[in-house]
């Protein structure tokens, strides 16, 4: 089940055993005695913890970008930016958790003396995390949660057992304690009992809507929290401009991302009237000269990839790209002649294709951009500010981009609406989702 299979040749590289029932118990006990560590040691502590943490991604750099190119395709440049992302991320937690995770005085009106909110842990988490961002997924949501003194199980993709191997690695070097950080291979139905085992206080997924639903309905059975960030079709709007060529740039590297599999990558480019035929010649053009010539993750992906393309083709949407498939690597490509009427448009297209529509203005911009059964992110683009703060606060999602790609950041929280899921990672709010917010009331 675990294996490392190069997707540039499809061939297995490497393999794991997959954890038996004896490994995830271990795994479990181990994370469970850790969380008197995590209830004791201090908030510094564990900052330091983290900061160490940072450092040794900096040092392993060269390592960790490897083992993510080797493992799902990523290009070489992006693997070194996820790394340096991991690396900011972690020192920004210790450099704010004892900021985050202070008391909070409560105005007490009821009556006389006074109150607290105080932070302290839950206890054992379970990570849940996809291949695509395989070092980033896991920072995003270990930092914030080892700062609180949370103890973590992590379940890597299967796609990614070498990276999740290096990772707990450097927890260890680190300092983490035995059990504050346990990689395990279990398989799903093993993930399953993990869910329901009553030292498991939270879950935490990246991934399918359909991974998503699974996971909600064990972890709801059983009253333990979910924090869930799924699939994205994030729309990209061009309401006006005095520089297209810009805008057409920032449209291409928000669609190629990751070779397009990126959840929050732009991949619904909603253009109005007066600017589509421009923006659709420009785009196309650049989008399909500036594809990396990566693969994507698996053969498996490109082969789904390319019966969702040939489906919107088939109801009518017409297909611009050049080059042939072949295994994991698909060709760049846009579809035109789309309406929020065709499948396709309610549909995620994991790969480096992207779906243009016309629209007669800014309502229907809106319109368009939110007839959609997802809301993880957004991006407007317009020279009218009044516009931007108008449209920003009618578009449906958890995240608005305005007039820039590419700006994520470790102090900026990350998730979504509808089925893109629910709940917040990163900044202040990554703090606020696995944590017993105690009330002490003092009377007298």
């Amino acid at each position: 089940m675990y294996a490392v299979t190069d997707p540039t040749t499809g061939e297995v590289a490497e393999l794991y055993p997959t954890a038996g029932d004896a490994e995830v118990e271990a795994a479990l006990t181990a994370a469970h005695a850790a969380t008197a560590w995590g209830r004791t040691s201090t908030v510094a502590e564990r900052s330091t913890l983290l900061r160490r943490l940072g450092d040794l991604h900096a040092e392993h750099r060269a390592e960790l970008a490897a083992s993510i190119v080797r493992e799902m395709g990523k290009p070489l440049a992006e693997a070194e930016g996820e790394v340096d992302f991991c690396v900011d991320i972690y020192r920004y937690y210790a450099d704010h958790a004892e900021e985050f995770l202070a008391d909070e005085p409560l105005d007490v009106t009821s009556g006389p003396g006074s109150a607290v909110i105080r932070r302290s842990p839950l206890g054992v988490l379970l990570g849940i995390m996809p291949w695509n961002f395989p070092a980033y997924q896991v920072a995003r949501f270990a930092a914030p949660n080892l700062a609180l003194g949370n103890t973590i199980v992590l379940k890597h993709a299967p796609q990614c057992p070498a990276t999740a191997a290096l990772l707990e690695r450097l927890f260890t070097e680190a300092g983490f304690p035995e059990g504050a950080y346990v990689n395990v291979y279990a398989t799903n139905e093993q993930i399953a009992g993990v869910i329901a085992d009553p030292r498991v206080q939270g879950v935490s997924l990246t991934g399918s809507e359909r991974a998503g639903s699974a996971v909600a309905e064990i972890a709801g059975r059983h009253l333990k929290k979910v924090v869930l960030e799924l699939g994205g079709s994030d729309p990209f709007l061009v309401l006006s401009t005095d520089d297209l060529d810009a805008v057409v740039d920032a449209a291409v590297a928000a669609r190629l991302d990751n070779t397009g599999q990126a959840c929050n990558a732009a991949k619904r480019f909603v253009v109005v009237q007066d600017l589509y035929d421009a923006f659709v010649e420009k785009f196309t053009a650049r989008l399909l000269a500036g594809a990396t010539g990566a693969p994507l993750s698996s053969a498996a992906a490109a082969e789904n990839l390319g019966r969702q393309v040939d489906e919107a083709v088939a109801e009518g949407a017409t297909l611009h790209t050049e080059g042939e498939r072949h295994g994991a690597y698909f060709p760049a490509g846009v579809l035109t002649g789309l309406t929020t009427d065709h499948t396709a448009a309610r549909r995620e297209l994991f790969g480096p294709v992207a779906m243009v529509f016309p629209a007669a203005d800014e309502d229907d911009a809106v319109r368009i951009a939110n007839d959609t059964p997802y809301g993880l992110g957004s991006y407007v683009f317009t020279t009218d500010p009044a516009q931007a703060e108008r449209v920003a606060d009618r578009i449906e999602a958890g995240m608005v981009f305005v007039n820039g790609v590419g700006a994520e950041g470790a102090e900026l929280p990350f998730g979504g609406i509808k089925r893109s899921g629910f709940g917040r990672e990163l900044g202040r709010p990554g703090t606020e989702e696995f944590v017993n917010k105690k009330l002490i009331r003092t009377v007298a």
